[in-house]
């Protein structure tokens, strides 16, 4: 099929953008990798699309006051090899995993994050993150926390006149730790489940926080301290990948049985989908924290 005829603008600011996002059916149009196969099957029909790839605003990627900020037109690819997104371990781990090189190489991060899709990998980093969306309308500019931001299957708070110009990502401190791991029947197939971990190590105090995907309409964020001290408890401060990973299992498993709401489809019963996630979780959040703690010890030695 093709796509149902519409009208074509490409504003050179973001004002300019706004204005035409203001008429009826109009639809942002960034890197299209999602966007441009559902105008090809006429599963939706904007009357306009209005390119943002001529604001030259919104393709930067910076470093301010702790935050990395990605502009709405900053490529994947650009993201997944840039020096500066260095200090975002989670966005270089999860960014491969983003379909395929061809896709990311025009597929944008504020993109991916703003169609909302549950098995994407981008907004379950965001949420793990607790990033903040800037969200440019009529009225103003809104700074939206990612815990609020997703609210359904592709669905967000953004309103229909309104526009997404840049994702602020935490920079990772000393002591943090990171774990990302998902599976899918083929590489840049959509995840049967995923999971995104961060573990900070500070003295004697861990805090760990992980966010799913995959498995509800919307990315699944718990603060799991307690489990993962109550694991640690049981092995001891500096155990084994192994060791640890055994003593996460039963805390995963009961973690997974809360946030796994998807109903079973042709590729995974919802109970295949909880054991996978309860592995990954176990695994993940292992690795993430013997990883905090080698950076605690690095940034000590600074």
């Amino acid at each position: 099929m093709k796509a149902a005829p519409f009208a074509y603008v490409r504003p050179g600011s973001t004002q300019d953008a706004l204005a035409e996002l203001g008429r009826d059916g109009a639809k942002v149009l960034a890197g299209g990798q999602s966007l441009v196969p559902v105008l090809a099957m006429r599963l939706g029909r904007p009357s306009t699309l209005v390119d943002i790839n001529a604001v030259p605003e919104l393709s930067r990627i910076s470093r301010d006051h702790g935050t990395l900020r990605i502009g709405a037109t900053v490529r994947q690819r650009q993201v997944q090899y840039d020096a500066a997104t260095a200090a975002v371990p989670l966005l270089r781990m999860a960014l491969p995993w983003v379909g395929h090189r061809e896709i990311r190489s025009r597929g944008t991060v504020c993109g991916s994050i703003a169609h909302a899709d549950p098995s994407a990998e981008l907004p379950a980093v965001a949420s793990c993150l607790d990033a903040t969306m800037v969200v440019a309308g009529a009225e103003g500019v809104r700074e939206i926390a990612a815990g609020e931001f997703f609210t359904g299957a592709m669905t967000t708070v953004i309103g229909a006149e309104e526009l997404l110009t840049e994702v602020r990502f935490p920079i990772a401190a000393p002591g943090e730790g990171h774990g990302f791991g998902e599976f899918a029947r083929r590489h840049g197939d959509f995840a049967l489940a995923g999971v995104v971990v961060r573990v900070r190590t500070r003295d004697e105090r861990v805090d760990a926080r992980v966010s799913c995907f995959g498995v509800s309409d919307h990315p699944v964020s718990r603060d799991i301290s307690g489990e993962l001290q109550a694991a640690l408890a049981a092995v001891g401060p500096t155990p084994a990948e192994p060791d640890l990973r055994r003593a996460l299992a039963e805390h995963a498993e009961r973690i997974t049985s809360d946030v796994v709401d998807t109903g079973g489809d042709a590729h995974a019963s919802t109970a295949y989908r909880r054991r996978l996630t309860a592995g990954l979780l176990a695994r993940e959040v292992a690795r993430a924290y013997l990883k905090s703690l080698r950076s605690a010890e690095e940034g000590t030695s600074r």
